[in-house]
């Protein structure tokens, strides 16, 4: 039953802006990757990109920090992370006013750790 609710509300999510927030992402993390200095952070921004577009049933774990992964977390922070983690708590609160939003809004509550610090993160399936 899991599983299929899971489903759904991934489907729902890809049609009402999912889809379109992964190819930003993606994008993004493309033209980060072009150049080279942007690689790490253009990975980043893909693994994000592949966690927007099918949230429902997955989760960020925080695997064991490093001072490289501490740096470029610091770095991620002060350019883009802070504000991209405030824009989504900002949409989670949005969708959680309504009682039909509060699943997206779990889900944009879950990209706030991801959206903030990237770095040191695996994206895996919920058990």
């Amino acid at each position: 039953m899991g599983k299929t609710l899971n489903f759904i509300g991934n489907i729902l999510w890809v049609i009402l802006g999912g889809l379109e927030t992964a190819l930003g992402w993606a994008i993004g993390g493309i033209i980060l990757c072009i150049t080279i200095i942007g690689i790490p952070f253009g990975l980043q921004c893909i693994k994000m990109a592949e966690f927007v577009i099918w949230p429902f049933g997955r989760e960020v774990k925080r695997d064991q920090g490093g001072a490289g992964r501490f740096l470029l977390n610091l770095i991620w922070v002060i350019v883009m992370g802070l504000a991209l983690a405030i824009s989504h708590i900002l949409v989670g609160i949005v969708f959680a006013i309504t009682i039909i939003g509060i699943p997206f809004a779990k889900q944009h509550f879950k990209m706030v750790g991801l959206a903030f610090a990237p770095f040191g993160t695996t994206i895996v399936d919920k058990k």
